[in-house]
C-alpha cells in the first residue's frame, strides 16, 4: 500500500515566491501542496480547514507573523509541523521560533531540494536547524529588559505613544516614558524606534 503524501500549507505574503515553493514543491514525489495563504490569519484559517502535516510559513506576514502562526498552530492543530522559510534569520528571531513550537528554520535562498528535504524531515518528526543558526541562537544574549519594559516597548513598535501605552497598561504617563527611556538606555538604542529594531532582531518582544 503506497504511503500518503505528505500534505503542505505555503504562507507567504510575496506572491511570486509563493507561487514559486507551491510549484517547486509541487513537482517533488510524495508531497503535495493542499493550500496556500498570503497573512498569518489566512494560514490558520487554510490549516484548519486543509489540516496539512507541514506548514511552511514566511516569518514577516501581515496580521500574524510567522512566529505567531506556529504558536497558534502548535496549540489548535499540534500534528501540523511548522517549517520558517524566512530571510530574517538573526539569533534573536531563531530562538523565539523554537519557543513557538517550530520544527525547522530555514534561509529564502536555500535550494528546491533543501526544502523539499526538510519538509520531509519535519514531516516525519525531525528538526531543521542550520547548524551555525543552532550556535548563534544559543549564544545569543538574555534580554536585559524587564517585563514591564518588554511590554511597554512591544506597544512602541505597534505605534503607540507614551499616553496610549499609560492607557493600555493603566500605569501613569510619566511611568509609561520612563519605562520607555529605560528600554532605549538598556539597549544603547538612539531612540524609541532603534530601541525596538534591536529587541525584535533578538527575538526579545
Amino acid at each position: 500500500m503506497p504511503e500518503e503524501p505528505i500534505r503542505v500549507l505555503i504562507a507567504e505574503d510575496m506572491q511570486l515566491l509563493r507561487e514559486a515553493i507551491v510549484g517547486l514543491l509541487s513537482l517533488e514525489p510524495g508531497i503535495v501542496v493542499v493550500a496556500e495563504a498570503a497573512d498569518g490569519p489566512s494560514a490558520l484559517a487554510r490549516a484548519q480547514q486543509h489540516r496539512p502535516d507541514v506548514a511552511v510559513v514566511d516569518v514577516a506576514m501581515p496580521g500574524s507573523d510567522g512566529i505567531d502562526v506556529a504558536a497558534v498552530l502548535r496549540e489548535q492543530l499540534p500534528r501540523c509541523r511548522v517549517l520558517i522559510l524566512t530571510a530574517l534569520s538573526g539569533p534573536g528571531m531563531v530562538r523565539k521560533a523554537l519557543r513557538a513550537g517550530v520544527a525547522g528554520f530555514l534561509p529564502k535562498d536555500v535550494g528546491a531540494t533543501q526544502l523539499a528535504d526538510a519538509v520531509r524531515t519535519v514531516a516525519a518528526g525531525g528538526r531543521v536547524l542550520p547548524p551555525e543558526l543552532a550556535v548563534a541562537a544559543v549564544e545569543a544574549t538574555l534580554s536585559p529588559l524587564t517585563q514591564r519594559e518588554t511590554e511597554v516597548l512591544r506597544l512602541a513598535a505597534t505605534g503607540a505613544g507614551p499616553a496610549e501605552i499609560a492607557t493600555k497598561l493603566f500605569i501613569t504617563y510619566g511611568t509609561a516614558r520612563n519605562h520607555l527611556t529605560a528600554a532605549v538606555a538598556k539597549l544603547n538604542a538612539r531612540n524609541r524606534i532603534d530601541a525596538v529594531r534591536i529587541a525584535t532582531e533578538q527575538g526579545w518582544l
